[in-house]
């Protein structure tokens, strides 16, 4: 019965057909039946995430999609389908970054009484057991139609923490750097003196454009083993998610990765060595939170006519963001090249050249060919002024000039 209104579903017959089995499978008059339909619900929601998982799909990123396309109740569900599964695996077989994932998305569903799984929800969700069967059935649907993504990691059961370990290492990932760059993001972001922001964003980008560059020379040693280039999958969630996916990329190209953004889905994968891959994600997070700020310091102001500033000013704001954040971009990340080769001794230009060539030739496997898509540009002169203000003080972590396309 599961499958069958599933199925309908997929295939846009739902109707009475959905209707009738929804009402039969929250049929609640025997507790035998009763128990055998929400355990049933909970197997095939089980096998939905792992065929997710097989897919190429994280726990974040199905609920999150979840969410986009059905909401929060159906978004809540999946994550409790998602706790479930994880409960199923032994914790050394499972990535602790999935894990921490899965944490991080506090479901409070029951993970050990499947049986049990109709009647409290319907009572944490506020809905009739009726309309928690067919919210099961539509997430089912959902989840049956996700579209293949690429692999990030292991799968769980098949993490091996030995080999994920050695991997890490030769990543080069200096997890105790990471920490001090987040921290003093942390501070630039919560502090109220825009001078006291710069100094803490600039010291985080000098500790990182130091990292990489530290070790890309040491990569370029005869006889090292280069590590292979890896990828991360970042949201850009709306409003304006095209104009925070050209920040993304100007965050991106600066620290020798390649950003691919997935406007259907609302992701962007993003593509380079672990340790740059890091950086990437902290500060286009960090960038992010000084956007937001931003934007709601200037959020009130009236613009030349007198009128409250609007959608358009809004959409001009990021725009400008971004675009200043790239002019930046370009002349910080000269100078912290040059710095690094006068010190070293080093001519970095081949030595970077040849970890974007890997770069680029692992987006080419992972993608072929890419497509280029313009922006629409501003149409809001008071939008697009303070935007660029407001990316003069904001936290860029710069390592080489963004190519022309």
């Amino acid at each position: 019965m599961v499958s069958g209104a599933v199925d309908a579903l997929v295939l846009g017959r739902g109707g009475d057909g959905l209707d009738l089995a929804a009402a039969r499978l929250a049929d609640a008059e025997s507790a035998v039946w009763a128990a055998s339909c929400s355990r049933a619900l909970v197997d095939a929601l089980l096998q939905a995430v792992a065929a997710a998982w097989s897919r190429g799909w994280q726990p974040a990123e199905a609920v999150r999609q979840v969410r986009r396309v059905r909401g929060q109740v159906a978004a809540s569900m999946c994550a409790d389908a998602v706790t479930a599964d994880l409960a199923r695996y032994a914790p050394a077989t499972v990535d602790p970054r999935w894990s921490e994932q899965v944490h991080a998305l506090a479901a409070r569903g029951p993970v050990r009484a499947p049986e049990e799984y109709l009647a409290w929800a319907g009572s944490e969700y506020g809905l009739l057991r009726f309309e928690v069967v067919e919210a099961a059935l539509r997430l089912l649907a959902d989840l049956r139609v996700l579209p293949p993504l690429r692999h990030l990691g292991p799968v769980p059961g098949a993490y091996r923490p030995g080999r994920a370990a050695a991997a890490h290492r030769a990543a080069g990932i200096d997890q105790g750097k990471l920490a001090r760059v987040r921290a003093l993001l942390a501070k630039a972001e919560s502090t109220e003196f825009p001078s006291e922001a710069e100094a803490l964003s600039a010291r985080a980008q000098e500790l990182m454009a130091r990292h990489s560059i530290d070790r890309a020379l040491l990569d370029a040693e005869p006889g090292s083993s280069s590590p292979a280039a890896a990828a991360r999958r970042l949201p850009v969630e709306a409003p304006y998610d095209e104009y925070k996916a050209v920040l993304l990329h100007e965050v991106a190209e600066a620290n020798h990765c390649r950003a691919v953004w997935d406007d259907a889905l609302g992701l962007c994968t993003v593509m380079g060595f672990e340790g740059d891959l890091a950086a990437v994600e902290v500060m286009f997070t960090s960038l992010l939170v000084q956007l937001e700020s931003a934007m709601r310091a200037h959020g009130s102001v009236r613009d030349r006519s007198g009128r409250a500033a609007g959608r358009s000013y809004r959409e001009s704001f990021v725009s400008a963001f971004a675009a200043r954040v790239g002019e930046r971009l370009v002349s910080s990340a000269r100078a912290a090249e040059a710095s690094a080769a006068a010190e070293t001794g080093t001519d970095l230009v081949p030595v970077l050249a040849e970890r974007e060539r890997r770069v680029e030739e692992a987006v080419a496997e992972a993608f072929g060919e890419l497509t280029y898509a313009r922006v629409r540009g501003p149409s809001d002169a008071d939008g697009w002024d303070e935007g660029r203000a407001a990316a003069d003080a904001a936290s860029l972590d710069t390592r080489r000039p963004v190519r022309d396309r």
